[in-house]
């Protein structure tokens, strides 16, 4: 959480949505805003191959009376792609984030790899994270058999490979701790599943929120991109647990 320089582009995408980035230890790191400053702040952790533009559809409604965020994290869209992804690097610059935009305390929210970068985040640093919410993201367990890595699609990739290669490494073969650690997470916390449509076992989202003492299961048959998938259905179960 060292050497954090704030590097503005200031580009106004609307009137309640900028492009800005800020620099992380040397990583550039491009991020959207929505709502007025000094509000209640939110974050919000794009899923693996996606950026921050995956919640251009949620952050405006999450916006009045909160001051929203949508990062894209290392890797992935606008930001540097440095070739090195453990989660350690991306829980960690998530915390070098926080400090950079001055927030103390936020709201967590994260799809999928998003939301295991969040799960990690509040494991680690309870003192930022005001509530936690893990969207159909499974807790990090041995992988028997091991998955496998797909080729690498042909053309240009709004995202690193070595990210996809990375994450399944560490899936495959996961730091114990980090599902050990799912029960000192303080905040409360909301898991969204995604029901049967989903590739994610359900089970094993039950598992997670078994782990996290102050955790409620909501689950939306949706598939696994639910807050694309049911939109409304997604927001009233964030309203019901924020709220």
């Amino acid at each position: 959480m060292t050497g954090v320089v704030p590097s503005r582009i200031g580009r106004i995408l609307c009137p309640m949505h900028t492009l800005d980035s800020v620099e992380v230890d040397g990583v550039e790191l491009t991020y959207r805003v929505w709502g007025t400053a000094g509000a209640p702040p939110v974050l919000l952790l794009h899923g693996l191959g996606e950026d921050g533009v995956d919640w251009l559809a949620i952050a405006p409604r999450l916006a009045p009376g909160r001051r929203v965020y949508a990062l894209d994290l290392r890797g992935h869209g606008s930001s540097d792609w440095p070739g090195e992804y453990a989660l350690e690097l991306l829980r960690d610059e998530v915390a070098g984030f926080l400090a950079a935009m001055g927030l103390e305390r936020v709201t967590l929210i994260g799809h999928s790899y998003g939301g295991v970068v969040a799960y990690l985040v509040a494991q680690r640093f309870p003192q930022l994270t005001e509530r936690l919410v893990i969207e159909d993201a499974p807790p990090l367990l041995p992988q028997d058999p091991p998955l496998e890595v797909p080729p690498r699609p042909t053309g240009r990739m709004a995202f690193d490979w070595a990210v996809k290669t990375q994450f399944t490494a560490q899936r495959n073969a996961p730091d114990p701790g980090w599902t050990e650690g799912l029960s000192a997470i303080t905040a409360p916390t909301l898991v969204i599943g995604g029901g049967p449509a989903s590739h994610i076992p359900q089970e094993l989202l039950a598992d997670l929120a078994e782990r996290i003492p102050d955790c409620r299961l909501v689950t939306i048959d949706a598939g696994h991109c639910v807050h694309q998938n049911r939109p409304e259905e997604f927001l009233d179960a964030l309203a019901a647990f924020l709220e």
